[in-house]
């Protein structure tokens, strides 16, 4: 999901006529104030022209250790550890409250039930042993169907490409119809890998191959850790098992085109066109046999993965679906398995040396299960009414320098220009939560239960989604709860959600300048509505319906500019021989270069209204870019880096925090001149939007 948001209220400051170059700025002004960007963080010996994120974060990358329970640090880790602090309180006040009812009780006795941690230590493996018995007791194919189809899950989003993966063999997405956007769809995706991508399994690099032989170890362990016999053996046929699903997967770049995971199936064509499963079956046990087509995003792999599951051993199958019946439930078994998964996924794959506290893990598997009521509790504690005002009405003001960009495009068509203008008219923006909570009165949670109370959240979540069908399409539903430090723009929907927890400093500071708040959250908000309009979001209308409402001419020239920021980000290598994928990452680097635009135009159409006074060592303007620089400050492990790289669709930060050199106030504001190593002469850089 995308990782920009934004809460911001209009206070002007300044801009300087002539700002000063960045040779003449001292390094001698060390001191934050509370309310600005951060002088210290910075390395004021760098040239902004040729390491624009060293040159703002230069000093804090230094001196910053990434905590031994963490692959990474940041400005995404700060504000999450806030929001986990503050949800934290609120949990333990539930907890010793006796008073709790209704969605809150739930809350309290889901999270007291992971917490408990001697009570599952001494029940072992008790929880999980009736799971384990119906996985042990498939015999057949018919049997293979019913326990994959009955268990899928509906949490996976074919449109972010860095989240379409899922242990389940299959993942479920229900939303509203590419085609049709008057009712919703289930959409049908690839899964059935433990490790995060099919080049975990076919690329054969050195790193590639020790995180093999690493997972393969860990498969045998968790088996062993069953107490079920020759581990060695079943891991190996397991790990094979999982190559072969990789082999027909479709690669990442594919699975981020829109055009090629629009594939419309009717239910009686399954059969046919992916042979190997008893469709029908499928259907009936996964809810959907009301559904008169599903919409099938890897097609490829839909029909690979049937042939192996009519080729490939039932008895290969049953030690696979033990296995990951296992380790997908390993945080809620005994420490043993706790500490076997987090030496593979924490140690090995994220490169993290020591797992996080068990209150963190508690929140975690707790929003997870009751995401909207725990944020229901959270913004009443932490996100005042106002505060929905107040960010919808800097919302208006980028859409508006947005609107005001795509009048000034010399080579749109009129046509193209109003069915762009259309979609920012018709945009919904979720600030803060939801109008409409969620209804949790279905959910059985039994205090004491920590795996079943996980094992019935998720039959009840996936019943949420699938009830969908029957109901008409809300352009307003929520994908992300008022806790979670992200964003994300809909393209289906054509809105946005702007969570409660990224709404704080230093994304938006209410006593910070409007050159701090419009660089940080202000590109923020204009990052995420430039998504609508990004190389996916392009293809969408007003509507959320999949439809070129562009001119030939124009999409060529779009198209053309999408290239070459593509090739600009394949320049990049984050470590010898590791090249950022510029295709994969091309709608956030898209976002990123269009959004900074629509913020610098409204920041200066803020500041022309109400000239602001310089204060500090820095221009208006300057703090404008070094704020934007700032929100992108964070460091990696090198294991976490290189699977971004291959799994995300972000660049990594230090290269985002680079978009500024396609923005021509950005050289205005520090003099870069040729010769700065990310000087670009101004036919070169990419004006998307």
């Amino acid at each position: 999901m995308n990782r920009l948001h934004a809460f911001i209220l209009l206070f002007v400051a300044t801009v300087a006529s002539q700002p000063p170059a960045a040779a003449t700025v001292q390094p001698t002004d060390t001191a934050r104030h509370p309310h600005d960007i951060d002088v210290a963080g910075m390395d004021r010996t760098v040239p902004p022209g040729d390491d624009f994120f060293a040159f703002t974060n230069g000093a804090w990358l230094k001196r910053t250790e990434i905590a031994p329970d963490r692959s990474s640090a940041g400005i995404w880790n700060d504000l999450s550890d806030e929001a986990s602090r503050n949800t934290r309180d609120l949990l333990d006040r539930l907890t010793r409250a006796d008073t709790a009812a209704g969605d809150a009780r739930k809350v309290r006795d889901y999270y007291a039930s992971f917490m408990d941690e001697p009570a599952i230590e001494a029940k072992g493996l008790a929880p999980i042993a009736a799971l384990m018995t119906k996985v042990g007791a498939i015999s057949n194919r018919a049997a293979l169907t019913q326990w994959v189809c009955s268990s899928l899950r509906a949490d996976v989003d074919p449109l972010n490409a860095t989240n379409f993966y899922t242990d389940r063999l299959f993942g479920v997405w229900i939303s509203q119809d590419l085609n049709r956007p008057g009712r919703n769809a289930p959409y049908l995706l690839q899964g059935g890998l433990g490790l995060p991508d099919r080049d975990y399994y076919l690329n054969a690099s050195a790193p590639m191959e020790t995180i093999r032989a690493a997972y393969q170890a860990h498969v045998a362990a968790v088996l062993t850790l069953a107490h079920i016999d020759d581990a060695a053996a079943k891991g190996a046929r397991i790990f094979a098992l999982e190559e072969r699903i990789a082999q027909v997967h479709a690669t990442r770049t594919d699975s981020a085109d829109v055009q090629k995971g629009n594939n419309p199936w009717q239910r009686d064509e399954f059969n046919r066109r992916a042979p190997g499963i008893d469709w029908p079956s499928c259907f009936a046990a996964a809810g959907l046999e009301g559904a008169p087509e599903v919409i099938v995003w890897h097609p490829a792999a839909v029909a690979g993965i049937a042939a192996l599951a009519a080729s490939e051993p039932i008895e290969v199958w049953r030690e696979y679906l033990t296995f990951h019946l296992l380790d997908h439930y390993a945080p809620l078994l005994p420490k043993a398995f706790v500490d076997e998964r987090f030496a593979f996924y924490g140690k090995t794959l994220s490169g993290t040396p020591q797992i996080r506290e068990r209150w963190q893990r508690g929140l975690a598997v707790t929003n997870d299960a009751l995401g909207d009521a725990v944020g229901r509790l959270y913004v009443q504690q932490y996100f005042p009414p106002e505060a929905k005002a107040q960010l919808q009405g800097i919302v208006k003001r980028i859409v508006a320098a947005f609107e005001q960009r795509v009048d000034a495009l010399p080579w749109m068509n009129p046509k193209t220009k109003a069915s762009a203008k259309a979609k920012l008219s018709t945009l919904i923006v979720g600030v803060g939560y939801p109008d409409t909570w969620r209804d949790y009165s279905g959910l059985q949670v039994v205090r004491g239960e920590a795996l079943m109370n996980a094992w019935r959240a998720e039959l009840f979540n996936y019943e949420y989604h699938r009830s969908k069908l029957a109901r008409p399409v809300d352009r307003s539903e929520w994908w992300m709860t008022p806790q979670t430090v992200n964003a994300v723009n809909l393209p289906l929907q054509n809105a946005l959600n702007f969570p409660a927890a990224i709404l704080r400093p230093p994304f938006y500071d209410p006593a910070a300048d409007a050159a701090v708040n419009y660089g940080a959250i202000g590109s923020v908000i204009g990052h995420e509505i430039s998504h609508s309009f990004d190389d996916q979001g392009s293809q969408f209308d007003a509507t959320g319906r999949l439809f070129n409402w562009w001119t030939p001419d124009d999409f060529t020239r779009f198209n053309a500019a999408a290239a070459k920021l593509a090739a600009q980000y394949d320049a990049y290598t984050p470590l010898p021989g590791l090249h950022v994928n510029g295709q994969l990452t091309l709608s956030e680097n898209i976002a990123d270069v269009a959004g900074l635009s629509a913020a610098y135009d409204a920041y200066r159409s803020a500041a022309s209204a109400r000239p602001p006074v310089r204060s500090g060592p820095f221009t208006p303007d300057q703090k404008f870019f070094i704020s934007f620089g700032q929100v992108h400050r964070s460091t990696l492990r090198e294991p976490l880096l290189r699977q971004i790289v291959v799994t995300d669709g972000h660049a990594p930060d230090e290269f985002r925090a680079d978009t500024v050199r396609n923005i021509d106030g950005w050289y205005e504001a520090f003099t870069v001149a040729r010769g700065g190593k990310l000087f670009l002469s101004p036919a070169d850089r990419v004006r998307v939007w």
